[in-house]
């Protein structure tokens, strides 16, 4: 349910679950946090971060939501992973961003979305607690209000709301998506590892 492809320093992660609106189980999350790690060893210099079919991520799978995963500290390991990288992350969003998958395209350094994408984290509706670092680094790009009418009043969003606030930093045609990341790691591809890596260093987490 995940695919990884590499190509010159550029890693491809997909979500490959389309049947399921590519919801996370507890093995997909250990498996991101996984490839994440390999990725660091391998000195990716560049890693997109999508998904199959017409959502990004709907989110924990319900049946495992119910069973304990929409609070297992496995989604903050991913996002903390991810985040950790020294390498260019860019998150693909081929659809919409809902609930615990927020974390992952929050910890990417870009979001690129297609017009169709929706994003909401109902935390609120749902009565859990975000993920500890998710707070953070939402507030960082949108701001301490608008995070608060995510997080707390239970916004949707949608793509061109998103551009506007931060959320996202380009709207993207689908047939686009890909070549677009691709692009945009071009450079940190050509590029040294560890001067990447200096170079991000200068832009520290919001979360840590």
């Amino acid at each position: 349910m995940i695919r990884t492809s590499e190509a010159g320093g550029l890693w491809t992660v997909t979500l490959d679950r389309p049947d399921k609106a590519n919801a996370l189980t507890a093995a997909m999350l250990e498996e991101l946090a996984d490839v994440a790690a390999r990725a660091k060893a391998a000195e990716a210099r560049a890693l997109v971060l999508t998904g199959s079919g017409e959502v990004f991520s709907a989110g924990a799978d319900l049946a495992e939501a119910r069973a304990g995963l929409a609070t297992s500290p496995l989604w903050e390991r991913l996002s903390r992973s991810i985040a950790a990288l020294p390498c260019l992350t860019v998150a693909a969003l081929n659809g919409t961003l809902a609930g615990g998958a927020f974390g992952m395209a929050l910890a990417c350094d870009l979001r690129l979305a297609v017009p169709r994408a929706r994003f909401f984290y109902p935390v609120m509706k749902l009565g859990f607690l975000p993920q500890p670092s998710d707070p953070a680094r939402l507030a960082a790009r949108v701001g301490p209000a608008r995070a608060k009418m995510i997080l707390m009043a239970g916004l949707r969003a949608d793509a061109e709301e998103a551009l506007v606030w931060g959320l996202v930093d380009r709207i993207v045609a689908p047939a686009r998506l890909l070549a677009e990341a691709a692009e945009l790691g071009s450079d940190a591809c050509s590029a040294r590892p560890a001067h990447v890596a200096a170079i991000k260093a200068f832009f520290p987490d919001p979360a840590a």
